[in-house]
């Protein structure tokens, strides 16, 4: 082999090392995105100052602005200190300054404080695309253009399993961390495939039945469920067919117990968190999670009117999981927990709760703190 051949095999060789070593060219602004819900979005300059309609989406922040992820947030709906209260104390126990970011009060719906929102002076308001139409009736997209703040929407909601990624990839590219949102896709979507090959290789979906926010309207109400949004998407890519979706002529609403009987599903799944409302018996997931308490909600809530009669009760298929994960930027965590149940064979080895943890440690600074993905309850009658 002639020296100039080995030169040029050795340049060769240097190439992917030398492009590794490159750091990331800074984005570059004004800058034109595709949003998530297919609008032309223009962002003209690098945003310092955020308003969040939808306060769960700090997990996205939380990955992108590892050191700070409050830094750029000027005002909020600021859900997790209502809907997540384990959640909201560690980020404020990490980061204090985020207890005095304004909070507009509101929920997941779109609504927003318009006069609130333009004196914040923003420089863009990040919003769910499932918020656009709430936010189009009151004219706040209208005069947030007419002010040149870019509204920019994220879904992980619509079409949860790719849009969550994307979501990250999205505002990756628009906040400057390109970088920072392509570690965290590329992991997602490796345990994505992993999921898809071995639900390809498990045999016939079981029928899955998900109630969501189980008890939350009292101890005898049931069913509510999801079909084409949320959970329904979510049960399907973890290797199940979604019941609701059968069901439902819309995206979401109410189910009786005896349709749920007559359709005979395998498994039932039951979502809930460290909600506190008037007479609810919730399933205490999350952060802090107590399981003496969430034993004592599951065993409450089988004991309903017909509860005894399905299948899946008599066979020890009822599972519990973390309401979260059906609009959550993590829900590659929940897509496992759901598959293990659904497959237990072809995925006995998995470990969604090692998988959250990883996540927290390898891609953002929220301190590790025990969290409980979701259990199974007890063969009913022993």
């Amino acid at each position: 082999m002639t020296p100039p051949l080995l030169r040029r095999l050795a340049a060769a060789a240097l190439l992917p090392l030398l492009s590794l070593a490159t750091p990331a060219q800074a984005t570059q602004y004004p800058l034109t995105v595709t949003d998530l819900a297919g609008r032309q979005v223009t962002i003209p300059r690098r945003p310092e100052r955020i308003v969040l309609q939808d306060g769960r989406n700090i997990s996205i922040l939380a990955m992108l602005d590892r050191e700070d992820p409050f830094g750029r947030l000027v005002l909020w709906n600021n859900i997790p200190s209502r809907a997540d209260e384990g959640f909201w104390n560690i980020l404020r126990g990490a980061w204090p300054k985020a207890a005095a970011i304004p909070d507009m009060g509101f929920g997941d719906n779109g609504q927003v404080n318009a006069e609130q929102v333009i004196t914040a002076r923003p420089q863009m308001v990040l919003a769910e695309a499932r918020a656009l139409t709430a936010l189009r009736e009151a004219g706040v997209d209208q005069r947030l253009a007419q002010l040149n703040i870019p509204l920019l929407l994220v879904d992980s909601f619509d079409d949860p399993v790719p849009n969550a990624v994307r979501s990250v990839e999205l505002l990756g590219q628009v906040l400057d961390r390109e970088a920072e949102a392509a570690e965290f896709a590329s992991f997602a979507r490796e345990r994505a495939a992993r999921l898809q090959a071995g639900i390809a290789a498990a045999g016939p979906r079981p029928k899955v039945f998900i109630e969501t926010r189980a008890g939350f309207a009292g101890p005898e109400a049931c069913c509510f469920t999801q079909g084409r949004v949320g959970w329904g998407p979510m049960v399907e890519a973890a290797g199940g067919h979604n019941i609701g979706a059968d069901i439902l002529p819309g995206a979401s609403g109410e189910v009786t117990m005896e349709t749920v009987i007559s359709r005979r599903p395998d498994i039932y799944v039951m979502t809930g968190a460290n909600w506190r409302g008037r007479g609810a018996v919730t399933l205490p997931f999350g952060y802090g999670a107590d399981q003496g308490a969430i034993a004592t909600s599951m065993a409450r809530l089988e004991a309903r009117p017909g509860f005894a009669q399905l299948e899946a009760t008599r066979q020890g298929r009822v599972l519990g999981i973390w309401h979260g994960f059906y609009n959550h930027t993590l829900n590659i965590v929940g897509l496992e927990a759901l598959a293990k149940a659904f497959h237990p064979q072809q995925f006995a080895g998995l470990d969604p709760e090692d998988t959250y943890r990883t996540i927290l440690a390898r891609f953002t600074r929220i301190p590790a703190q025990p969290f409980l993905v979701s259990t199974a309850a007890p063969r009913v009658g022993g």
